[in-house]
């Protein structure tokens, strides 16, 4: 029997790379307006909750799921217009893809490349897996420096590249023309994250078999589905034939598995709920652009990145008048003075646009 604590054995087991990381913290937001996690504001009708309720009612919990998730796969290629030669491979959120992703393509010494500020688990699950990391950063309005990645994939001859299209946490959709000049000079693996698509005016999803070095991964959780965990990766099937060996056994149960496919029959009804969502961030974006002390930053995502002086006070504001979003101030040297916040429902925005006017006025 070890005479040392568990801490202590832990800091001599673990990887130092795995001790220095700061876990992923999601904030507790019982009785606040939920305005940090860029999730579907919008209630689905009763009549669609009944029949999800009705189908749940008789699934057999008792036993696995369909490992293949064909069905789903199937409602996935018809909603999407996926072309019969390419395929999906499902996973528990984006999270669990990237992660696939990075394990696939470790091998030593090999490089995931991404930009800087970007979604905060490309670099992660680089950690996680032992992987290299590099970012490039964006330029001063957040578009991609492309000569600066190009240098940056020549030198670096990254096994993986990530962008997310439009790009988390500004909000912008990268130039279509600079992406494609990424992939083509790419020598190895670039997934085009398209996690806020549907609010977004482009896709790479109709390019997929222009280059074959290109996968799309997408994720249901900013249209409405934030609680099934539901991501995909589409792309040759050369690509996902392979990537399908890592992925763990029934790693999407089968209530995601029934009511993602329920939802997916009723797409139209998503859709139309993501289009009022494109409707109310541009009434948000009116209304903050009317605040002197404020520079919001325009969107095609779901969300809108604003800078204020004393971001972190203002955030604290907002936190106590009860609203909470996303303080990104101190995260990345770009990201300076910088909140972010979802687009809510008319009245939720409405609630936090008053806080933030409150806040203001006390500083």
């Amino acid at each position: 029997m070890p005479s040392a604590s568990a801490s202590s054995l832990a800091s001599i087991l673990l990887r130092r790379e795995i001790l220095e990381l700061h876990a992923y913290h999601v904030p507790d937001s019982t009785g606040y307006v939920k305005l940090d996690a860029m999730e579907n504001p919008y209630r689905l009708p009763r009549v669609l909750c009944d029949e999800i309720a009705e189908a749940v009612a008789s699934v057999a919990i008792n036993r696995y799921p369909d490992p293949a998730a064909a069905s789903l796969k199937e409602k996935i290629r018809d909603v999407i217009g996926l072309p019969p030669e390419m395929d999906i491979l499902l996973g528990n959120g984006s999270d669990e893809l990237i992660q696939l992703l990075a394990m696939a393509l470790n091998k030593p010494g090999a490089t995931l490349l991404g930009v800087e500020p970007s979604f905060v688990m490309y670099r992660m699950i680089a950690t996680f897996v032992g992987m290299r990391y590099v970012g490039v950063p964006l330029g001063v309005d957040f578009s991609l420096d492309l000569p600066r990645i190009l240098v940056a994939i020549k030198r670096e001859q990254p096994a993986l590249v990530f962008l997310a299209y439009p790009n988390n946490p500004t909000g912008n959709l990268f130039s279509a023309e600079a992406v494609a000049q990424i992939i083509e000079a790419s020598p190895g693996l670039v997934v085009v994250d398209e996690a806020y698509y549907a609010f977004a005016s482009d896709s790479f999803l109709p390019r997929l078999a222009h280059y074959p070095n290109l996968l799309v991964m997408r994720t249901f959780s900013k249209l409405g589905m934030a609680g099934l965990r539901l991501g995909f990766l589409a792309g040759s099937t050369a690509w996902l034939g392979q990537l399908e060996k890592l992925r763990l056994p029934y790693n999407v149960g089968v209530l995601p598995q029934l009511v993602a496919e329920k939802l997916l029959e009723h797409h139209d009804v998503l859709l139309r709920q993501a289009e009022q969502i494109k409707l109310d961030r541009a009434n948000l974006y009116r209304q903050l652009g009317e605040i002197a002390a404020v520079q919001v930053y325009p969107s095609e995502a779901n969300f809108l990145l604003f800078r204020i002086a004393n971001a972190t006070s203002v955030f604290d504001g907002l936190k106590q008048r009860g609203v909470l979003i996303k303080n990104l101030n101190g995260g990345h040297p770009m990201l300076q003075g910088c909140l972010r916040v979802t687009v809510g429902t008319p009245e939720e925005s409405g609630q936090f646009m008053a806080a933030l006017q409150e806040s203001l006025c006390h500083e």
